[in-house]
């Protein structure tokens, strides 16, 4: 007997096959079976086969699941910051229904039995569907490259030494002329370390008068550029990783008129706060790229919505406490963002008008999808049943205490958001169920 679930009477916004308005969406096995118009006159129910699950969502956004193509989920090797299992639900609970995660494990994703132990696990163990990152470079050391044909048969969608840049310039235009047959991008982490000189917080102002070790904007820029040139050169496709600066927007603007297979990602936390955050001298507010300026802030928005910049991605960085704690210089970078980016998202940028919601959505579904090549992103027919519903007036406090995330390292700490994701659907399964 086949399984049916009926998403009734939402707004169905799916920007890769162009629909937004009212419609029921019918679930069928696990695959979506059709989304068509909602008849309201109708009673509750009637068009629902026996049997079938019905399930009234006036009044909510029905999306596409949506996809984070930048997360860290540390395992193997530090499983006490974060597991395939506490990762997978914490997407989860965020409104996502895919990650895709990074290779700076222990060991290191450069080679197939990792790739091989991570998909096992996400087998296991998730509840979302992962796709693992491999390896620019074996070890991530930037010296020698990676299995990357094995890495790339055992199932990895892209390559990066995410965490740490690839300076050796020819090294990454061997990776990008390695990538070419596999159709896979490689993924930049845009820092020049001699510029940066493992600065804390963004050269300006604020560091000035907070007397902290900073990096220029220009340790992103340059990499970013040199990036570009290689992948011009080469044909190759590559992805800026947490792009942050307005220099950088340009350059890739700019690329994308010439023609160059240049994409971008931004973080939720690099749209919304500035360095004028670090005043707090919480370590929460210490990530790589750091927090800018306010030009660049408006620059990364104005990128977003323009299509300059692809996708957001959480950059989701778990750490212990007893990472995060002491003095600012030498605590970890990065946050997690998993749990509270759409929120994050939909009560700073939607509601106030800087983002229209459809373009949001896209952001986080369709268009991630579209960069690595990856199932979902869309409500086709024939399609897994990947959905993320929304509450755009739901109310949410940010308690990282509730987190399923094994860390809290959060600078959303305390916010009060209007909007958030209520209902996560992987394959038909509702996996977060319905939040009143």
């Amino acid at each position: 007997m086949k399984s049916t679930t009926i998403l009734k009477g939402g707004r169905v916004i799916d920007p890769a096959n162009g629909v937004d308005g009212v419609h029921d969406v019918v679930i069928v096995d696990g695959r979506i079976e059709r989304v068509g118009a909602s008849k309201g006159e109708a009673p509750k129910g009637a068009e629902a086969p026996k049997g079938a699950e019905v399930i009234d969502v006036a009044g909510k956004i029905v999306c596409p699941g949506f996809i984070d193509i930048h997360v860290h989920l540390r395992e193997p090797g530090f499983e006490y910051k974060e597991t395939v299992a506490s990762g997978t639900r914490a997407a989860a609970a965020g409104g996502f229904t895919a990650v895709a995660c990074m290779a700076n494990t222990q060991p290191v994703n450069d080679n197939r039995s990792i790739t091989d132990y991570i998909l096992a696990k996400a087998r296991s163990e998730g509840v979302v569907h992962v796709y693992p990152i491999g390896a620019v470079s074996r070890g991530l050391e930037g010296k020698v490259l990676s299995e990357m044909a094995e890495l790339a048969e055992a199932g990895c969608v892209a390559f990066s030494d995410d965490g740490r840049c690839v300076m050796d310039a020819n090294l990454y235009r061997r990776a990008m002329e390695y990538t070419l047959p596999f159709g896979t991008p490689v993924i930049s982490h845009a820092e020049d370390c001699t510029l940066a000189h493992g600065g804390s917080m963004h050269e300006g102002v604020v560091s000035t008068e907070l007397g902290i070790p900073a990096q220029p904007a220009a340790a992103e820029d340059v990499m970013v550029a040199r990036d570009i040139l290689l992948a011009e050169m080469t044909g190759a496709h590559v992805h800026i990783a947490h792009l942050s600066t307005a220099t950088a927007v340009r350059l890739v603007r700019e690329a994308k008129a010439r023609g160059v297979r240049v994409t971008a990602e931004v973080t939720p936390h690099h749209l919304v706060l500035t360095d004028e955050a670090v005043r707090s001298f919480d370590s929460n507010t210490k990530m790589n790229p750091p927090l800018r300026g306010k030009r660049d802030a408006e620059a990364v928005l104005e990128g977003l919505v323009d299509g300059t910049i692809d996708c957001i991605a959480t950059d989701h960085a778990p750490h212990a406490t007893s990472e995060k704690e002491g003095e600012f210089d030498h605590a970890a970078f990065g946050v997690v963002g998993l749990e509270t980016a759409v929120s994050v998202l939909l009560d700073k940028l939607v509601r106030p008008g800087s983002v229209a919601l459809p373009t949001l959505v896209a952001r986080l579904s369709a268009d991630p999808a579209r960069l690595l090549n990856l199932p979902g992103g869309s409500l086709t027919p024939g399609a897994a049943a990947d959905v993320t519903v929304l509450d755009l007036d739901a109310r949410v406090k940010v308690d990282p205490r509730q987190f399923k995330s094994k860390s809290r390292n959060t600078p959303f700490a305390g916010w009060e958001l209007v909007g958030a994701p209520v209902m996560t659907i992987v394959g038909g399964t509702v996996v977060t169920p319905w939040q009143q």
